[in-house]
C-alpha cells in the first residue's frame, strides 16, 4: 500500500482545477491497484481535489484537520458542503491538538501529513512561499527528510492571486 500526502495552493483558477484534477488522477491511478491511502487537510483547492480523486479511485482518505475550530472559523460557506462531504467520507480524521486555527496549527498539520506519507504530491507553481507553513515550506520539509516529492503543475495552470 502506498500512502501519498498532498500540499498545494488553494487559489487555483476554475480552468486550473480541471487541469490539476486530471494530472492527479493520472498519477494516482498507478497506485490505486496496489492499495492507495491519501492524506489531506481537505482545504479548498489542491487538498480537496486530491482527496476527491483518491476517493474516486477507491482509495482510503485520511483527513488531517489543523484545529478544533477549523471548520467553524476557516471554511467559507461556499466550500462548507464539500468540506463536510470529504470529512464524512474519510476513513480516518485526525484533529491536531490545537483549539484555534493559526500558523502553529497549520505547521503541525503539515508535519503530520509528512509523518504519515511515503510520497508527497505538491500542487505547486514552484514559487517561494509567502510565510511559514505554506506549500513551498512543506515541499522543503519533505525534501529535508528525503521524502519523495512529485510537483504537479500542469501546463496552463494558474493561481487567482
Amino acid at each position: 500500500m502506498t500512502v501519498i500526502a498532498v500540499t498545494g495552493h488553494m487559489d487555483l483558477s476554475e480552468e486550473s482545477v480541471v487541469l490539476v484534477r486530471g494530472a492527479l488522477e493520472t498519477l494516482l491511478a498507478g497506485h490505486a491497484e496496489h492499495g492507495l491511502t491519501g492524506v489531506s487537510c481537505i482545504a479548498k483547492g489542491a487538498d480537496s481535489i486530491f482527496a476527491d480523486a483518491v476517493l474516486s479511485l477507491g482509495g482510503r482518505l485520511v483527513a488531517v484537520v489543523p484545529s478544533a475550530d477549523y471548520r467553524q472559523v476557516k471554511v467559507k460557506p461556499a466550500y462548507a458542503a464539500e468540506f463536510d462531504r470529504l470529512h464524512q467520507a474519510a476513513a480516518e480524521v485526525v484533529v491536531m491538538p490545537f483549539a484555534e486555527a493559526n500558523r502553529e496549527a497549520y505547521e503541525a498539520a503539515n508535519n503530520e501529513l509528512l509523518r504519515r506519507a511515503d510520497h508527497l504530491f505538491a500542487v505547486w507553481d514552484g514559487r517561494p512561499g509567502n510565510g511559514r507553513g505554506g506549500t513551498a515550506d512543506t515541499v522543503a520539509a519533505a525534501r529535508a527528510v528525503q521524502l519523495p516529492v512529485t510537483v504537479v503543475w500542469p501546463e496552463g495552470a494558474v493561481r487567482t492571486s
